[in-house]
């Protein structure tokens, strides 16, 4: 097999998503979560939940990796679809004891977890594989404070430093006999807890910025050039907008 062969092998093994440029993912979702959250059919936000299931087989995500990441919403998702009908005022339903399940609260909230699940499905299938350091490079090229930028990378960087510094807090409180609860010396080891996570945070922080200047840190990061757009992106572009002016049409036509 040729040299060619082989690289045209690699790249067709490549997602579809993968192989778009960053900032046509960057923008792409940013649009496309602009025209999910301002539909208003249930027609319509049924058709863009559709949309982003078929945008996660596009990117070829792991089901396992999509319900991990999805878990927490639908775990919120689910407390609205056990509190919205019982609390919205509407026409009764059905009736447990003195509440009653409305129909205009069970409306609203299968209208917010379609809403939702459309927006966060199409959010993970263009960033959720993008790493932080090509996102910090699309958001730059795109005019993106460089500050905001800067402080993107370094969440990026060191949220799992300081994930495993607050599992080091909590496995050091259990050896000393902590347990869960709602007491008061409960509440008042997680105040020292979070105080605790405050210097130490401080203190990393002061680290890595004497780290960086020894370095020659001037304030900014240097970031290359980032290749021009090519026909595949210009495609992608053309099919998002299209999804976006359908979704609307079938919100006013529904």
């Amino acid at each position: 097999m040729s040299l060619s062969q082989a690289g045209a092998h690699r790249e067709a093994g490549v997602p579809l998503i993968e192989a778009l440029d960053p900032r046509t993912r960057l923008i792409a979702a940013v649009f496309l979560a602009v025209a999910i959250v301002s539909l208003n059919g249930f027609a319509a936000k049924a058709g863009a939940l559709a949309f982003a299931v078929a945008l996660i087989f596009m990117a070829r995500i792991d089901p396992q990796l999509l319900m991990r990441r999805l878990a927490h919403i639908e775990g919120f998702m689910a407390v609205l679809l056990v509190l919205l009908p019982l609390t919205v005022e509407g026409r009764a339903l059905a009736s447990l004891g003195p509440l009653s399940i409305s129909d205009r609260g069970l409306e609203r909230a299968i209208h917010i977890v379609l809403t939702v699940n459309a927006a966060a499905m199409t959010a993970l299938a263009l960033l959720g594989a993008l790493e932080p350091i090509r996102l910090g490079r699309a958001m730059a090229a795109l005019g993106v404070s460089e500050r905001f930028v800067r402080l993107v990378m370094f969440i990026a960087r060191y949220q799992g430093i300081f994930s495993s510094e607050i599992r080091r807090q909590f496995d050091s409180m259990r050896a000393r006999g902590f347990r869960s609860s709602l007491r008061r010396q409960a509440f008042r080891a997680y105040g020292n807890l979070a105080g605790m996570i405050l210097v130490r945070s401080i203190e990393r922080a002061e680290r890595v910025d004497e780290a960086m200047r020894c370095r020659g840190f001037s304030g900014r990061f240097p970031l290359r050039r980032v290749r021009p757009m090519t026909g595949a992106d210009a495609r992608f572009a053309l099919l998002a907008t299209i999804a976006a002016i359908a979704l609307h049409a079938l919100d006013r036509l529904a």
